[in-house]
């Protein structure tokens, strides 16, 4: 049966950030070395975006950006964390689950944070641009998992595709 985190709102958020990590990592489960390394998209300008590898390594270095976000609005001084490409998915599912505990973490530290903000001048002003509310940035955290989810099943489809057509073209 289903655990839920009883603190209300912010239980919510990492309830559904939690479920968003554990539906990305029953669909990256299985991929092979070589699948995860594969250029999926050569085209594309985002060089987080061209293969399985480099887009959960996208996910995982947003993933603590999100919470050293809030750490610094909050008045923390602390550095973004650089995130290496990893060689395979066990590996990518373990620090999957450490940047969620981390940004856990920062809920335990600060359980009664202030999650909605209407004023533009408080929200904060992520490195990217965009004024964020924490319970914004969480939403969007949530949804970015979601989108790079869907990504890499389109990934995997072409991938399977090469593999039973020989199809080349991407």
């Amino acid at each position: 049966m289903k655990k839920y985190r009883h603190n209300g709102a912010i239980g919510a958020l990492l309830d559904e950030y939690e479920k968003s990590i554990q539906e990305l990592k029953v669909v990256i489960n299985g991929i092979s070395g070589d699948d995860l390394v594969e250029i999926v998209d050569a085209k594309t300008k985002d060089e987080d975006c061209k293969s399985i590898q480099t887009i959960l390594t996208h996910i995982v270095r947003a993933g603590y950006t999100y919470a050293i976000e809030v750490r610094k609005w909050l008045g923390e001084e602390i550095e973004y964390t650089n995130i290496a490409l990893l060689d395979s998915i066990d590996e990518y599912n373990l620090v999957l689950d450490k940047m969620f505990a981390y940004n856990e973490k920062l809920f335990e530290d600060y359980p009664a944070i202030k999650l909605e903000e209407n004023e533009t001048n408080k929200k904060i002003l992520v490195k990217w641009g965009q004024y964020y509310d924490v319970e914004q940035l969480y939403e969007h955290a949530i949804v970015h998992i979601l989108r790079h989810r869907r990504q890499i099943e389109r990934f995997i489809l072409k991938l399977n595709r090469k593999k039973t057509n020989g199809d080349t073209n991407y």
